[in-house]
């Protein structure tokens, strides 16, 4: 047989080892599927145009490629660039930030693509392919969007494969095959590497300001408005799981930021410097504890039940007991508290005496004149309290998402022409006709209520659950004391949801209408299961941070863990595994190898007739031994020895030499 087939191989090897070597039609057809499939979740936040540009590129490559046309030349590209760059620039008016990184990441992708000819080119393609990938988890971490770029990557490393063994013979799903099994391969490592990788607060790098924008939550502010917009979205705000027996309604009542200011328009904060030991406060009856996984709201306050007994790492809290990070909540973020639904909080302070009576100088007159009636006529503040409860419980008020405007006398309008609002009505009327009565009070807003899924053994509250209720300062019930005006007008809302108390619940989201049943039951128990997996992904991987880290290590029984402990622990983990593959594959290393099995059954046949080889003899000596004391094996032993000398030892072969060498050894007769 001829030996030249061995001459262009290895002429063929050595050009594969050249950056110059053109990329195979293969190869760029994987990786333009890739990059296509890495860009495809951007184009609903990039422009139009860009993702038209980009489809047009990849289809003129791919076009090229099919065609054997030529590629642009350079001065085509660098006006498209240039024309690419300016359009991001115009859409965008700045080059910093997430949205603009991203959309000049695609466009220099889809300008590289039509200059891309050799391996290296290759290269680089399938290196920003990965950081299109990346980019994606700005935007999302859902389960859905993972698995989604989990199959990018596998289709990625497919190119990858393709491009740095050009002549593998991979054919067909070979490569995505190939890159299964290099996937499969790390999972173990991943594993390791997630749960042992000492993680530190924050993020390692900072992240422009608009990486945060779109994320809906509480504002630390209210006016007319405000929580009624919120409560349309159905989005989760955040997840809590109780360790005993779960509150009723009446104690669902999630603290968020406490407003102290009010312009005659809008309630705003008091700037108060957070403590990093809990207010001082007298706890009566047994607390609770349960642990809250917080969405992400690009805000620093945590949510509570009244009133937090315990802080989570690096959170203090204010005087007005609300509870503030020392960075914005910007990923899944879960921590562990403890709460006293029953307390007194003690003396109130002189300035909190004046800022709990602060009012503008002047406006809503009739609202301060029915005030001034009841503090003449009631000595006690709690009877000014249910004068307040009583006007809106007896008089014609409604509880509605769609309440009229207001003129500029907005709490004397509301009271006396409209008496229809939102929480945010009645509470900001509330503390209004408090202050005016001479009794220290405030707004307080967040989330009220929640709803269980059973499925995961947790309270699910939405953006729809925000509510805005009100605080006032009673000396006969030793502090600040909650009141909610909304639940004088709609006593549903408290104990049902805003379902059960709104008069036009059409306008809820679907999945805030809880208690509704209906046909679609069905639907909103498949999203409960859904939620609940979800929950479970936020709780165990986005949600684990250095704190759940350390818990989870620690409930494994390896006591309180520190940064050093884990870094060792992950370096002996990992050498471990190390030791434990190349263990394994020591003892196998025969016998997944094809070529190998091959060589052992010929040299088997071999050994049957006298003919053994030698432990100090490669296989050209062996078969040039055989063939000189068989001549009449000589042609079929040489060429079988070289074959597989050239595929052990030589360039990578492909699989049509393969299936020369075992179908030689099965037609092999000694």
């Amino acid at each position: 047989m001829p030996w030249n087939w061995k001459k262009n191989r290895l002429g063929r090897a050595k050009t594969a080892e050249s950056p110059e070597e053109p990329l195979t039609r293969p190869a760029l057809a994987w990786l333009l599927a890739a990059l296509v499939l890495a860009a495809a979740p951007h184009a609903s936040e990039l422009p139009v145009w860009l993702s038209v540009l980009f489809a047009a590129m990849a289809g003129w490559r791919g076009f090229i490629a099919l065609r054997g046309k030529s590629l642009p030349p350079r001065w085509l590209l660098l006006l498209l660039a240039l024309l690419a760059g300016a359009g991001v620039l115009i859409d965008y008016r700045t080059l910093f930030g997430r949205d603009v990184g991203v959309a000049l990441l695609v466009a220099m992708v889809a300008c590289k693509l039509l200059e891309t000819r050799v391996l290296r080119d290759g290269v680089v393609l399938v290196f920003l392919g990965y950081l299109l990938v990346m980019s994606n988890l700005l935007y999302s971490q859902e389960i859905p969007m993972v698995a989604y770029l989990f199959a990018v990557v596998l289709v990625m490393l497919a190119a990858q494969a393709l491009i740095h063994r050009p002549h593998a013979g991979l054919r067909g799903v070979a490569p995505l095959r190939l890159a299964g099994m290099m996937v499969l391969q790390a999972i173990p490592v991943m594993l390791i590497l997630f749960i042992l990788f000492p993680r530190i607060p924050g993020p390692l790098w900072g992240l422009p300001k608009d990486a945060y924008k779109g994320r809906t939550g509480l504002s630390d502010e209210m006016m007319p408005g405000t929580v009624s917009e919120l409560v349309r979205s159905d989005a989760v705000a955040f997840r809590a799981r109780f360790g005993g027996v779960m509150p009723p309604p009446n104690q669902r009542y999630w603290r968020g930021p406490v407003l102290w200011r009010f312009d005659g328009r809008r309630w705003t904060r008091h700037e108060e410097l957070p403590a990093n030991i809990p207010t001082t406060f007298v706890p009566e009856g047994v607390a609770m504890d349960y642990s809250v996984i917080l969405e992400p709201s690009n805000r620093r306050w945590l949510f509570a039940l009244d009133l937090p007994a315990r802080l989570p790492p690096r959170v203090g809290m204010t005087a007005s007991f609300q509870l503030l990070r020392d960075q914005p909540i910007n990923e899944v973020y879960r921590y562990e508290m403890q709460s006293y639904p029953n307390y007194r909080t003690g003396e109130l302070t002189v300035a909190e005496r004046f800022r709990g009576l602060q009012l503008p100088v002047r406006g809503n007159p009739r609202a301060r004149a029915l005030a001034a009636q009841w503090r003449e006529r009631m000595s006690h503040p709690e009877d000014r309290v249910g004068a307040a409860l009583a006007l809106f419980r007896e008089q014609a008020f409604y509880y509605t998402l769609t309440p009229p405007l207001l003129g500029a006398d907005n709490v004397d309008d509301f009271l006396f022409r409209t008496r229809q609002g939102f929480c945010e009505h009645y509470a900001s009327a509330f503390v209004f006709l408090m202050r005016a009565a001479g009794v220290p009070a405030r707004v307080v807003t967040g989330y009220q209520g929640g709803e269980a899924n059973d499925l995961g053994g947790y309270f699910i509250v939405r953006q729809s659950d925000a509510h805005a209720w009100a605080e006032v300062w009673l000396a006969e019930r030793g502090g600040w004391a909650r009141v909610d005006p909304t639940a004088a007008v709609a006593p549903g809302r408290v104990r049902d949801g805003l379902y059960a108390a709104v008069l036009n619940p059409e306008l809820l989201p679907f999945l805030a209408r809880r208690g509704g049943g209906g046909e679609y039951e069905w639907l909103r128990q498949l999203a409960l299961s859904w939620d609940s997996l979800n929950n479970s992904w936020n709780e165990w991987v986005l949600a684990y941070g250095p704190d759940r880290q350390k818990e989870f290590l620690s409930g494994l029984g390896f006591g309180p863990v520190d940064w050093a402990e884990m870094t060792v622990a992950m370096t002996v983990t990992l050498g471990g595994f190390g030791l434990l593959v190349i263990g394994w594959r020591w003892r196998q290393r025969g016998t997944h190898d094809p070529v190998a099995r091959a060589w052992q059954r010929f040299c088997a046949r071999l050994a049957r007739r006298g003919l053994a080889r030698g432990p100090h003899e490669g296989p050209l000596d062996f078969t040039e031994r055989v063939a000189t004391s068989r001549p009449e094996l000589a042609s079929s032993v040489r060429e079988i020895g070289q074959l597989y000398a050239h595929l052990r030892y030589g360039p990578i072969g492909a699989s049509s030499d393969l299936r020369l060498l075992r179908h030689l050894v099965r037609r092999f007769r000694v």
